[in-house]
């Protein structure tokens, strides 16, 4: 019996011809992930509103990438702002016409209320002093503006790129081939626990469900655009450190009640072929998901899944 050549590595995550866009896509999970689609074929498009960041990757991917390998763009735009979002629009629009894969991965961490879960004499435990403390210590605008780019921009942003990408699923002669929507949410949002920043859990869980609600409004219209997520667990990024190593280090960031099974953070290559499967022809069948990369966090410690 012959194998059939659709279910080679190169015709499974093959990417070539394919147009991303990587909302921070800079520094951190995004750069992980641009590096990923680009190192399989796709033209990608990295955003954030550092434009000397996105310069300086760029200059090094495209000084030192193979001759087989995709290419990458630097695009200023910030992911809370309407104008700045279709501005992004439009320059794809001009220039390829359409888009197959959108990373929503712009995010912030927000604020942190430290002493909650600190085992020291000065942590608030008893129900006055602790209420006192979360009342005080936080804003509203505070999570206002989290928000703002942890879930607001999902929404904005997808809605903004929808019709190209539709256009990406229409002109692609690959059967079964649709584009694809990954958004990044996260362990945090998961998780039962608040690991010290509420805000932040509570603004991931809601990336979580907008993937759920985008999924479905699409389907039922008829948008032939899949929306699945990605939930990290502890990554090496800016929010995370410069270098994590190790149980001790990966347990002092995600927090959890019991230790994290793997006792490491997670590599730059196994966020980058998550997504690289969710785009790829391999994940064409996968829609409204959530994946878990968490290192078994979730396995071990209460969660809502």
């Amino acid at each position: 019996m012959s194998i059939p050549e659709s279910f080679t590595l190169k015709n499974l995550y093959d990417l070539n011809g394919l147009i991303a866009l990587v909302t921070g896509g800079g520094t951190g999970i995004g750069l992980m992930i641009a590096r990923g689609l680009a190192a399989n074929g796709a033209k990608v498009y990295i955003t954030g509103r550092r434009k000397e960041v996105l310069d300086k990757v760029v200059s090094e991917w495209n000084g030192t990438k193979g001759d087989d390998m995709g290419s990458m763009i630097a695009h200023e735009m910030d992911v809370t702002k309407k104008d700045s979002i279709q501005a992004g629009v439009t320059r794809i629009a001009q220039a390829d016409g359409k888009l197959h894969i959108l990373v929503n991965n712009a995010g912030q961490s927000g604020p942190l209320s430290s002493e909650l879960n600190r085992p020291s004499p000065t942590a608030q435990k008893e129900a006055g002093p602790l209420s006192e403390y979360l009342f005080n210590n936080e804003s509203f605008e505070e999570w206002s503006s989290l928000y703002a780019i942890n879930t607001f921009s999902i929404y904005f942003v997808t809605v903004a790129f929808l019709d190209l990408l539709d256009k990406g699923s229409k002109n692609n002669d690959k059967e079964g081939f649709s584009s694809s929507v990954i958004n990044i949410t996260s362990m945090s949002g998961l998780v039962k626990f608040a690991q010290r920043h509420f805000c932040y859990n509570s603004s991931k869980a809601a990336g979580s469900h907008l993937t759920k609600m985008l999924s479905t409004e699409f389907a039922l219209k008829g948008i032939n655009v899949r929306v699945n997520a990605i939930a990290p667990g502890v990554y090496e990024s800016e929010m995370t450190y410069d270098t994590i190593s190790g149980q001790a280090a990966t347990d002092a960031i995600g927090m959890p009640v019991v230790s994290i099974p793997a006792k490491r953070p997670g590599t730059a290559a196994e966020m980058a072929g998550t997504a690289v499967y969710l785009a790829s022809p391999a994940g064409a069948y996968m829609n409204g998901q959530e994946l878990v990369i968490d290192g078994g966090t979730l396995a071990v410690n209460p969660g809502r899944v």
